[in-house]
């Protein structure tokens, strides 16, 4: 293998601000084919793999980029002065109600809810997670809502077919219950009280979200866009 193509892939992914397509790396490495490409390509991710280093490669939103492994995470923080970002139990659950329904209106992500959903709209707008996708060709055209890449990006999935089934959900939520009774039951027995922080998390039904590590592009997928009847103050 030439190992001037990994040379040139590594550079490429490096200086992209969005994941790079293995489709955008062939017409940038004119004279070889995808299937050289796809070869280097995944030499070099191997080859990050091996190093176990600060940094690797990854593959997200349809294409790869360059990520911090996610053990350095409390340096990159203090690096850039920023704390770990938290959403709310109603951003998160609206969140994965879009990206399961996709596209929908305010007013079905609400019927869906049964609580008013602007705050929750207009807060996972401000933080690029959903997109204004169109509008539903029904009277009075309601604008209809999509994830957008950075949530790919931030929430590590190739795509959106990389969504865990509603099953594997339903589970992972069961085995999650099961466990924090389980947790709960021995801190009463020894008298401890406490509950760790996974618990806290648990009970508190907040999703984590780690900024760092992510190849942000400043300029979004319709970020900051908002319809003026769709951004209407409620929870957040």
């Amino acid at each position: 293998m030439d190992s001037g193509i990994k040379c040139v892939i590594e550079a490429v992914i490096f200086a992209a601000d969005t994941p790079v397509s293995v489709e955008r790396l062939v017409s940038i490495l004119e004279g070889h084919d995808k299937a050289e490409v796809k070869d280097a390509l995944e030499n070099l991710v191997a080859d990050y793999k091996a190093k176990a280093g600060g940094i690797f490669i990854d593959e997200v939103a349809g294409g790869y980029v360059f990520r911090t492994n996610t053990e350095y995470a409390p340096w990159i923080r203090r690096l850039f002065k920023i704390g770990q970002q938290k959403l709310s139990k109603p951003a998160m659950e609206s969140l994965a109600i879009i990206a399961y329904k996709q596209p929908l209106t305010r007013s079905e992500l609400e019927s869906v809810r049964g609580v008013d959903s602007g705050g929750v709209l207009g807060t996972l707008m401000d933080k690029r997670f959903i997109k204004i996708a169109g509008r539903k060709e029904i009277p009075g055209r309601p604008v209809v809502y999509g994830t957008t890449r950075e949530f790919l990006e931030t929430f590590d999935l190739k795509d959106l077919s990389c969504l865990p089934s509603l099953r594997q959900l339903q589970t992972t939520e069961g085995e999650d219950a099961s466990e924090t009774n389980r947790q709960r039951t021995e801190e009463t027995e020894d008298g401890t009280g406490r509950i760790d922080e996974g618990s806290q998390a648990h009970l508190a039904g907040g999703g984590d979200v780690a900024e760092e590590g992510r190849g942000a592009d400043d300029r979004g997928e319709g970020a900051g866009q908002r319809s003026g009847g769709d951004g209407a103050g409620g929870e957040g």
